[in-house]
């Protein structure tokens, strides 16, 4: 399989873009490269630091990036996955590129709401979601599937 580059776009590269891009890094191997970023940087959430801590990665030292940069810099991929919810996908960022676009939609970590406890198992959940989608991903990749503009 040819290494494919993979970018997740949100808004603010600070939760659910961070989340895709570590697992697709972990799980993808050799046969992906992935890149976050976001229209509007912002901090990456300490929440989503914590929960990915707690499946071994590590990304404190991360920094959130801006899609324009990315752009200015040059970087092309074969995939731009937006990860924004359906409600938000008109401010999420668009990449100007020829590569396939696919929409998935996952909750905003930053908008979950209630004591720290609350937020975390909030916030599992939605890192769950987004494995269980990169999963597919990569499968869909190995059995050479055409990829279908999914939205959850």
């Amino acid at each position: 399989m040819v290494t494919k580059r993979v970018l997740f776009l949100c808004l603010h590269n600070s939760g659910r873009s961070q989340i895709a891009e570590a697992y697709l890094t972990k799980l993808g191997g050799e046969n992906f490269i992935a890149e976050s970023a976001g229209f509007e940087p912002k901090p990456i959430n300490p929440f989503v630091i914590e929960v990915l801590k707690e499946e071994g990665i590590d990304i404190s030292q991360k920094k959130s990036k801006g899609v324009f940069s990315l752009f200015k810099q040059g970087h092309i991929y074969h995939y731009v996955i937006r990860v924004c919810n359906i409600a938000a996908q008109e401010q999420c960022p668009i990449y100007p590129t020829m590569a396939e676009m696919i929409d998935w939609s996952f909750e905003d970590p930053s908008k979950v709401i209630g004591s720290d406890e609350e937020k975390l198992e909030k916030i599992r959940q939605i890192r769950d979601e987004i494995k269980k989608q990169i999963l597919s991903f990569i499968q869909v990749m190995k059995t050479n599937s055409p990829i279908l503009n999914k939205q959850k």
